[in-house]
């Protein structure tokens, strides 16, 4: 039921009143004025904020369970063993040959591995350093994968976490192992590690301090990111709604609407003139708006995923569709795109037809392979995670990035530690880096939901999430779908984001860019990075499935942008050309400039 103090406004909203949490106990011991079930909550919460937020009971079985079976399996051991051998005979004929001169590797990195890359790296003795580094990570992998009987979710965390631990002792992380730090230090003089000793403790006591980084202040909301003109339509207690200004004469006559993910700050999508998302389209012609969430706080323990859906996506949708008196084309990003699906969904159902297409970028509705994200989500874990945001009343972006940083901890962690610290080079900060330090919060209510419910539990895509009294069946979705996954994604791998295929009864075109869940969607044609591609092909509702594995082989690569071709297919569907729309109407009437209030809350 939806919250009676969340409400439609047309000014900036009142001060709210905390949310009334009402939390039904676990177990049926309440004799005790305090039901007995929330010591341990309390407990759980505050074992979660010391582990930030891993849930060590998970990782112990999962470790369990991979020892004892490898234990029970004489055979895998012999494997083990032999394999060991060959690797150590393989290095060793390795250093043979290098000592009579130049010799082939015997164990290249894997492609996204870049520690390796510098010249450095092939000079005695680091040729052997590092190939012995890698010789024993494919082992390790080798031990901790395919061991029968381990359970496929274990296997997973167990995989990972050896990972994690190898490249804590990495030959890049250590002076006297890394060719390029010891070069460095000879050109310097030692100043190098001087300069990265006074940074690390510079830092350190920022953060002891509980200091925000100074990091990304050169990229401010209205100043040097998310500075496309445009006037805020709308604002409720959840969401703010921008209508970008025309910067044509003449514009598309169906308007886009983006939905970003609730995780971060919206201006992902409207980041530097040069990186911005929304001045290509409104310089294509298009009509734009953009809905900007609300950080939530305590007091918003209680919004619930119907709410970000009825208050936060069904509110723009009535506000663009009024103002603009046409069909809209939705855009959802990351988390804002699962939940556009599962409206639009409802609104099929419904037989609301005023979505003329849907653009999903790197969103899942089915995560049965959601990727290594998943390691941190099982009953377990989310115990201790709903504990903790129980007690907070939301769970506070830093706890959500620690996750999302040890998903690619050698770019997001040891790189950093050895460019600023070994190396003392300069940062370089980006408003892509800026923005990802502009963290959100989530309610309660609404990431228990979306864990258990959408992640876990797979309501979606079974037909068993439940909105405006019923079952939502992405089968009603006929509006075209552009699908968008990219290749390096670690939050939404793009196998997983290829399943809607498998679900909506719609015209499917299907992009695959290259890069990851952030660079990857960023994508500008102007000034493009080299080696930049994407492949792209659509399945109509009556053709056939073809798996990915498949599809990828049938689709080659095209340099450049993806940008161009998503344009190119809205531009497609937006009817004709003519005067732009007013800026708000009479029922939405235009308030502040872009980029309006709640992108700057913290």
């Amino acid at each position: 039921m939806a919250n009676p103090s969340l409400k439609l406004v047309s000014k900036s909203a009142p001060p709210r009143a905390p949310a009334k949490a009402i939390e039904p106990p676990s177990e049926e011991y309440l004799a005790e004025p305090v039901p007995l079930a929330n010591y341990d909550r309390a407990i759980r919460a505050a074992v979660a904020r010391a582990s930030r937020g891993i849930a060590w009971p998970s990782l112990v079985s999962a470790w369990a369970d991979w020892y004892f079976h490898l234990a029970s399996a004489p055979g895998k051991q012999m494997e083990l063993v032999s394999k060991a051998q060959r690797k150590a005979a393989r290095l060793a004929l390795y250093a043979l040959e290098c000592a009579h001169g130049a010799a082939a590797p015997c164990i290249t990195p894997l492609p996204q591995d870049r520690r390796f890359d510098d010249p450095s790296w092939q000079e005695f003795p680091f040729n052997l350093i590092h190939q012995s580094f890698l010789l024993t990570q494919q082992w390790v992998w080798n031990a901790t994968s395919h061991v029968r009987g381990v359970s496929r979710h274990h296997e997973r965390m167990v995989t990972f976490t050896a990972r994690q631990a190898l490249d804590v002792v990495s030959p890049t992380n250590f002076i006297w192992t890394n060719p390029e730090v010891l070069q460095r230090t000879m050109e310097t003089g030692g100043q190098n590690l001087l300069q990265g000793a006074a940074d690390w403790w510079r830092d350190f006591l920022a953060f002891a301090s509980g200091k925000p980084r100074a990091d990304g202040a050169q990229f401010r909301p209205g100043h040097e990111v998310a500075i496309t003109p445009g006037k805020v339509v709308l604002r409720n207690d959840l969401i703010e709604l921008i209508q970008y200004a025309p910067a044509t004469d003449t514009v598309y006559a169906q308007p886009v609407l983006i939905i970003p993910s609730p995780i971060l700050k919206y201006y992902i999508l409207d980041l530097s003139p040069h990186n911005s998302l929304v001045k290509y389209l409104v310089g294509q012609g298009h009509t734009v708006f953009m809905l900007s969430w609300r950080n939530p706080d305590a007091r918003d323990r209680e919004l619930g995923v119907d709410h970000y859906l009825r208050l936060g996506i069904g509110a723009a949708i009535d506000a663009a569709s009024s103002i603009t008196a046409h069909k809209l084309h939705a855009v959802g990003y990351c988390l804002g795109g699962t939940f556009l699906a599962a409206l639009a969904a409802s609104m099929a159902g419904a037989g609301d037809d005023r979505l003329a297409t849907l653009t999903l970028l790197a969103a899942e509705v089915d995560f049965t392979e959601a990727g290594e994200l998943s390691i941190f989500i099982d009953d377990s874990q989310l115990a201790y995670l709903e504990d903790l945001t129980w007690e907070q009343g939301y769970l506070d972006g830093k706890q959500m990035a620690g996750a999302f940083t040890l998903l690619n901890s050698n770019d997001l962690i040891w790189s950093r530690v050895v460019r600023q610290y070994l190396m003392a080079e300069p940062q370089k900060f980006t408003d892509l880096a800026a923005w990802n330090i502009d963290t959100t919060r989530l309610p309660h209510r609404m990431h228990t939901e979306y864990l258990r419910n959408l992640y876990l539990n797979n309501d979606l895509a079974s037909g068993r999430m439940r909105y405006d009294g019923r079952a939502l069946a992405l089968s009603d979705i006929r509006a075209p779908i552009f699908l968008v996954g990219t290749e390096r994604d670690h939050v939404a791998p793009w196998k997983s984001v290829y399943m809607l295929n498998l679900y909506a009864d719609a015209d499917i075109t299907f992009c695959l860019t290259s890069g990851g869940h952030n660079v990857g969607i960023v994508n500008p044609p102007e000034g493009e990075a080299p080696h930049r591609h994407y492949r792209i092909a659509t399945k109509r509702s009556s053709d056939r499935y073809v798996d990915p594995d498949q599809w990828f082989a049938r689709n080659a690569p095209q340099e450049g942008s993806w940008w161009p071709a998503w344009q190119a297919w809205l531009a497609e569907r937006s009817g004709e050309r003519g005067k732009p729309p007013s800026m708000g109407s009479r029922d939405y009437v235009a308030m502040e400039n872009a980029p309006g209030t709640y992108v700057l809350m913290k």
